[in-house]
């Protein structure tokens, strides 16, 4: 099941075992923080346990069993949270998968993974919660119900646009909505200004706005985005590498045939961003898009060589792009 799918399941009960994994770590913490919360744990100084996958192999994996096997003290249920448990499929198979297929009907074991190594325990006989990164859609659902939590009402464009303005980090999502409910107030509406003028836009979605300006021809925007970027810490180097992958991308979805899912999986980017990118590449014209990308990479490529200093690469290839 999806992270947003277990607060209901944990309504449900508890099972005996889960896999949480994935790779955003904040829907993992609160994964097991709403597993915890379940086993309403009066002692948990004497029913948590936290053991982590490296030291429960051998003697150590018999003493974990014995550790599932004990009764809680005092509480309905006893925890044991895994970290970082990525057993082979013999090791799985002679040990957890043996207790897995029988387990304690008083335990609750929470296994908790950030990487893909070992067997696939996704595909074992335990609940798997996934804490992979969402798609945005996804993300903008998880936002309504967080924000109507906190008693804020997101209008549809708002909540999209709040999930680029965070790039996609939950966390920090979290943290914004705990911002704009304290400034609005209880029955607080956020609209697509509110985003605008109250989120602090990730600097990914800076970059991505600076390639648009870019490749609309807007010097203006262009110019401010950039000062505002290299404010933050953002120089030279960094500029012409996002506009060198810019018009990369735009070179290759020009050339390339298929439909926007065949060629966005080729590339490991989304339909959507095909779609708007085959526009931009049709309007500037494939030839000019190609002349200017071959252009930005030889600046690229002199900057990283020390024919051109940083600023000079930038200020050429600002140039070629605004005036050919």
């Amino acid at each position: 099941m999806k992270f947003v799918q277990l607060a209901k399941s944990l309504k449900e009960g508890l099972s005996p075992v889960y896999l949480v994994d994935g790779d955003e770590a904040y829907f993992r913490d609160h994964a097991v923080k709403a597993i915890r919360e379940a086993c309403a744990l009066s002692l948990p100084d004497l029913n948590d346990v936290r053991l982590e996958g490296e030291a429960v192999k051998g003697e150590r994996l018999s003493r974990l069993l014995g550790e599932l096997k004990t009764s809680p003290m005092l509480d309905n249920y006893r925890l044991v949270r895994l970290y970082e448990y990525y057993p082979s499929e013999r090791e799985w198979e002679n040990g957890l998968g043996r207790y897995a297929a029988s387990p304690t009907e008083t335990t609750v074991l929470v296994i908790v993974n950030t990487m893909r190594k070992g067997c696939d325990l996704r595909k074992k006989q335990l609940v798997y919660v996934d804490c992979s990164r969402e798609t945005e859609e996804m993300l903008a659902r998880w936002v309504y119900g967080v924000a109507r939590r906190a008693e804020l009402n997101f209008d549809a464009d708002a909540a999209g646009l709040f999930v680029r303005y965070c790039n996609s980090d939950a966390a920090r999502m979290k943290l914004e909505i705990e911002k704009l409910s304290l400034l609005l107030g209880k029955g607080g509406k956020v609209s697509r200004s509110t985003v605008e003028e109250y989120v602090a836009k990730d600097v990914e979605y800076k970059i991505y706005e600076l390639t648009q300006a870019a490749s609309r021809g807007n010097r203006s925007a262009f110019s401010e985005i950039l000062h505002d970027l290299m404010e933050k810490g953002f120089d030279e180097s960094a500029a012409l590498s996002a506009l060198v992958s810019h018009y990369r991308t735009l070179t290759e979805i020009g050339s390339m045939r298929g439909t926007d899912a065949e060629i966005g999986s080729a590339l490991g980017i989304k339909p959507y961003a095909v779609q708007k990118n085959r526009e931009t590449a049709s309007r500037l014209g494939k030839e000019r898009v190609r002349e200017v990308y071959l252009a930005l990479y030889g600046l690229s490529a002199g900057m990283r060589s020390g024919l051109y200093t940083k600023s000079g690469a930038l200020s050429a290839a600002i140039a070629k792009i605004f005036f050919g």
